[in-house]
């Protein structure tokens, strides 16, 4: 086994070991997990984008905003955490609007705080939260790992060859019936039923965690960087990791935002959006 393997299976055993402990945990442990992942992202974003060269004040007063947010999320009023970001972001973009710079930068503090938030909502509560963020990974992990298996197996048309010219379409196929069959799975486990909505849910999800694989090529080809950092030994950087978990947490977080006044309710947890818990 060489040294590089060795690495990048201690680096992933430690990583497993840390997330699953927080997820059961839940609550605070999980809150400064989502909160650690939010401005390391930041910080990916701002060093491979080089926002401090293209933008100093700008980008300090980004980070200011940021380390308020992920106290916020990780020791403050979960509620207040999207009014918060809301208000950041928009600080940030006048900031460009008004004195000039990159909207690399906006778009850095939105998808960075996005992150947090949205996971830390997803894990809220008790057994219904844990379920939520469980079915979460379970889609995203099952896309990820079958995406890349069967792709390798059956190769055929590029995706996006331009952006990332690995990815096919028979993994994204596979990527996507694969996290509809996990997360059935999971669902059942947990509650013994399954649903249309349910397996509705996690193609959305699967589509999202794969566009925000994408997404992550396109800026990391779009800079001309190979890996979002070397935070993580054998395995890149921390985007690098959470790119696809990233887009389908916060898709399912701001559909259930979205869906509380549809429902004629101030708010609905992602449990409660997904499995009516």
């Amino acid at each position: 086994m060489s040294l590089e393997l060795k690495r990048r299976i201690i680096s992933a055993l430690i990583m497993a070991a840390v997330v699953l402990a927080a997820t059961w945990a839940g609550g605070m442990p999980f809150q400064i997990l989502a909160a650690a992942i939010s401005l390391l992202v930041y910080f990916e974003w701002s060093t491979i984008a080089r926002l401090t060269e293209r933008n100093f004040t700008g980008n300090l007063v980004a980070w200011v905003a940021l380390i308020l947010l992920a106290a916020n999320i990780a020791f403050g009023d979960p509620a207040m955490s999207m009014p918060l970001l809301s208000g950041f972001v928009i600080t940030v973009v006048l900031i460009v609007m008004i004195g000039g710079g990159t909207w690399w930068l906006p778009g850095g503090l939105l998808y960075a705080g996005l992150s947090g938030v949205s996971l830390a909502a997803i894990r809220d509560g008790g057994a219904a939260g844990l379920a939520a963020i469980l079915f979460i990974f379970a889609v995203v992990w099952a896309t990820d790992i079958l995406a890349y298996f069967i792709g390798r197996a059956l190769r055929g048309p590029k995706l996006a060859p331009r952006i990332s010219p690995g990815k096919t379409w028979s993994g994204a196929i596979g990527g996507a019936v694969s996290a509809v069959i996990a997360g059935s799975l999971l669902t059942f486990a947990f509650f013994g039923r399954l649903s249309v909505w349910i397996v509705a849910l996690s193609l959305i999800l699967s589509v999202a965690s794969q566009i925000g694989d994408l997404f992550e090529s396109f800026m990391k080809r779009r800079f001309g960087v190979k890996d979002s950092s070397q935070m993580i030994p054998g395995h890149g950087g921390v985007m690098d990791r959470v790119d696809g978990l990233v887009f389908a947490g916060s898709v399912i977080f701001l559909l259930a935002l979205v869906s509380g006044p549809l429902r004629g309710h101030v708010d609905v947890s992602v449990a409660e959006f997904l499995f009516g818990q």
